[in-house]
């Protein structure tokens, strides 16, 4: 039976550029890979699950639809601080990513980037046949799904027409900021995306109007008092309305027609469109691939994290199980026993001892340090 996955939609609104690894994947038409894991999602529980089994010295490949790593945290708010990491006070999602990708070094993990899975087929001796968009082959022992909520769609603007300048004018995510700079720029939205770019471009862009649907955002206050203050002090507008219409001339949009609360359409000029209505969690063809799900999430038992398939594992957001708290130190604790759970798979003849990373000799030389000398 053929079964489909995809590992990450690509996402949108970080500030900051995406942490970069290098694409190491092979080429396709060649042979398949043969590994004893590979790792669907690059996130921080991706990435801490390559730590978890590189422990157990199981070597993984990971793979995402994403050009860089990092997942959900560098993609939607690689600025904003994280407080809820153990040990650490305050960290940023993009210092997160960048901290997990050194503490997996020593594991040399191959990161196969800007490619979906798009088959998994499970073979007769027990393995899995995996391939990707790109015609990268796999054949590997044990499959774990660190993607997240799924994949991320932005919710695009309704108006027939306009997806014509999708990428040229029209943006539902920023990758180059510097491509506004002395532009004319409506803003879209009511929630922190909208307003952290609104703030970002203000006095960059040639001017900016903000456009919602209401009154009230969902952005955090401190951002609407500063937007309010900045347009007190006619350095932007906001408006109240919706884009119902746009003109354009020559190929390319040139207005947008907004309707009003009191009903009355106006005509906004404008060099560049940018949309913030937020991003749909689908969970795509995940869903196809005969594993057992609730609410578009994988069911998953609370000892291995294993889901309906033996062999494949599900870490992260991903999952849901009696009492799951979505948070990233969950993930943590879950890919951890995923690890211990996948090692029977990959070592069947192997007894596997719970070792700790402070006294044991063996984890020292893994991980490429000295060992500690106590009195």
């Amino acid at each position: 039976m053929k079964q489909e996955l995809n590992s990450r939609m690509e996402t949108s609104n970080g500030i900051n550029a995406s942490t970069q690894v290098p694409d190491t994947s092979n080429k396709a038409g060649k042979g398949p890979i043969e590994t004893d894991a590979v790792i669907v999602g690059a996130g921080p529980v991706g990435l801490f699950q390559v730590f978890e089994l590189g422990l157990l010295e199981i070597k993984a490949h990971v793979i995402d639809s994403l050009a860089a790593v990092g997942g959900q945290c560098v993609e939607l708010y690689p600025d904003k601080p994280i407080y809820d990491i153990p040990a650490v006070p305050m960290c940023t999602g993009q210092e997160l990513t960048d901290n997990l990708l050194k503490q997996i070094e020593p594991f040399g993990p191959t990161f196969h980037l800007n490619q979906e899975v798009t088959l998994v087929e499970k073979r007769d001796d027990g393995r899995f046949n995996l391939e990707t968009s790109a015609g990268t082959r796999f054949i590997t022992k044990t499959i774990f799904i660190a993607a997240g909520v799924g994949s991320f769609q932005p919710r695009t603007l309704k108006v027939d027409g306009i997806e014509q300048f999708e990428g040229k004018q029209l943006f539902y995510r920023v990758r180059d900021p510097s491509r506004f700079h002395g532009k004319n720029l409506v803003i879209c939205g009511g929630g922190d995306s909208a307003l952290d770019w609104t703030l970002d471009l203000v006095g960059k862009a040639e001017s900016i109007v903000l456009l919602h649907r209401r009154e009230e955002f969902r952005a955090a206050p401190s951002s609407v008092a500063k937007m309010k203050e900045l347009c007190e002090n006619f350095e932007m507008q906001f408006l109240v309305g919706q884009v119902t219409g746009f003109e354009s001339k020559d190929d390319k949009l040139t207005e947008i027609k907004v309707t009003g609360a009191d009903g009355v359409t106006r005509r906004l000029p404008l060099d560049d469109l940018l949309v913030f209505f937020g991003l749909s969690p689908k969970l795509g063809p995940i869903a196809e691939w005969g594993l057992e799900i609730e609410r578009k999430q994988l069911k998953v038992d609370t000892e291995k994290f294993e889901t309906s398939v033996p062999g494949i594992f599900a870490v992260g957001d991903i999952n849901t199980y009696p009492g799951k708290k979505k948070l990233i130190l969950s993930g943590f604790h879950e890919a951890a026993l995923a690890a211990f759970g996948a090692a029977p798979y990959i070592f069947p003849e192997k007894k596997i001892h719970m070792q700790y990373t402070t006294t044991s000799p063996k984890l020292h030389k893994i991980l490429g340090v000295e060992s500690p000398v106590f009195d």
